[in-house]
């Protein structure tokens, strides 16, 4: 595993956290996107370095901003001629945590802004602080980039909102709009997160990642050929030990005991 110089992570217990760390608001720059493209997309040198399993991530901001957006330096020498190279980093780091193959929690605090955003949206869900703040202000700042990830998050009427005003929404609202699936004041957040966490890693780890793989396929796909999907990663998995477990621990009312962690 790579030194980061951005990043700081931690495994406990089967749960990986995973903090952006470049004061004072962890704005992106082109090395950060790499670091994260990086560490996502090499999940099992993460659980090599840690010498664990890992089930689940939870991204979080350290200090007070999860992400407060793009480093603005960097976008004042952005042109034409630089610009495919760079946006090139960017779209590698939101795929590559948006295709991790376990599931990953954003624990949002502070502002989540533009790039910020769009990682909190290239996660599996956000859960978030009541006074977070979430907003495209890229209208604002003369570029394009973020609406597309937003539209995994709200409705399309408050996409174009948000978008065409730059102006943020708090945590508690983007909760009424579906786009959070829990809050808590800014200093639990961290706790919300953990609790969320438990509740994904006491399943198999095998299992979730299937589970990861199925969920990220069906995304853009209608119903018919979705469920068919499902069904065949059905035929893949029901063979695994863990899911002979699963069914086992499931009728006899039970705790599993999964046959892939006793092994390791």
């Amino acid at each position: 595993m790579r030194d980061l110089t951005h990043l700081r992570w931690q495994v406990t217990d089967t749960i990986a956290t995973v903090l952006l760390a470049r004061p004072p608001v962890n704005a992106v720059n082109q090395k950060m996107y790499r670091e994260l493209e990086y560490l996502f997309s090499h999940l099992d040198l993460l659980e090599e370095a840690a010498g664990e399993q890992v089930k689940v991530v939870i991204l979080a901001g350290s200090g007070r901003h999860f992400c407060a957006g793009n480093d603005l330096t960097e976008f004042a020498t952005l042109t034409p001629d630089n610009s495919a190279e760079r946006m090139a980093e960017v779209r590698a780091a939101f795929f590559a945590i948006q295709d991790c193959p376990v599931p990953v929690v954003a624990a949002v605090t502070g502002a989540a802004f533009g790039t910020g955003l769009a990682i909190a949206a290239s996660c599996d869900f956000v859960v978030a602080a009541d006074d977070a703040r979430f907003g495209t202000p890229e209208v604002g700042v003369g570029i394009m980039g973020g609406a597309k990830h937003l539209s995994r998050l709200v409705p399309e009427p408050w996409v174009r909102w948000m978008y065409l005003t730059a102006e943020p929404l708090s945590g508690a609202r983007m909760a009424e709009l579906g786009a959070v699936v829990a809050t808590a004041p800014a200093e639990k957040v961290g706790d919300l997160a953990q609790e969320q966490a438990r509740s994904i890693s006491r399943h198999s780890g095998p299992i979730l990642r299937m589970a990861k793989r199925s969920l990220n396929s069906i995304e853009t796909m209608d119903l018919q050929p979705g469920y068919a999907f499902e069904q065949g990663l059905t035929g893949e998995i029901c063979g695994h030990p863990d899911s002979k477990e699963a069914v086992r621990a499931t009728y006899e009312q039970r705790a599993p005991r999964y046959p892939s962690e006793v092994s390791t």
